[in-house]
């Protein structure tokens, strides 16, 4: 990053940093967790289901790279393991063994639902100290609204179906 575009970060860099990072990590499991779940989903609206958990891995990916710009934009370093993901993530990783296309959804709302809150929690620690990172955020904060409205709309559709 220039020395300007660094000097305008109002903050502790180090800790927002790390906080990029644990939003990377969380990003990463959501991408996986969203093309293997894209891979098994069986049943009902498997087709939609499928199309929809694609288009959301493909999204969580460029979120991903994202923040792994920003993060090397503030002169640190994103995580170089997926072992220090499953350290740093704030959502974890829901491991579909129930391939169920109901589970499969159920579990990547929930997931949606907690990237919501760790972004949000992420804007409030920087209020006006970065306003490039704010942005940047923000944007991704939008598609995780999206996602969530996605999948519980394909979720009510199910349940209407399999009634």
């Amino acid at each position: 990053m220039g020395t300007t575009g660094k000097s305008i970060v109002k903050l502790d860099v180090d800790a927002l940093i790390e906080k990029l990072n644990s939003a990377l990590a969380d990003e990463w499991l959501a991408y996986y967790q969203y093309w293997v779940g894209a891979r098994v989903v069986k049943g009902p609206m498997r087709g939609e289901v499928e199309a929809e958990l694609l288009q959301h891995a493909t999204e969580e990916l460029g979120h991903a790279e994202t923040l792994a710009e920003r993060i090397l934009q503030l002169g640190g370093k994103p995580l170089l393991s997926p072992e220090d993901w499953f350290k740093a993530s704030a959502c974890g990783y829901a491991v579909p063994s129930d391939e169920f296309v109901k589970a499969i959804l159920t579990q990547n709302i929930e997931g949606e639902q907690c990237a919501i809150l760790t972004y949000n929690k992420l804007l409030e620690f920087i209020g006006h100290g970065d306003p490039i990172t704010a942005h940047e955020i923000g944007e991704i904060m939008e598609d995780e609204v999206e996602h969530e409205e996605d999948l519980q709309n394909l979720l009510e559709d199910l349940e209407t179906f399999i009634k």
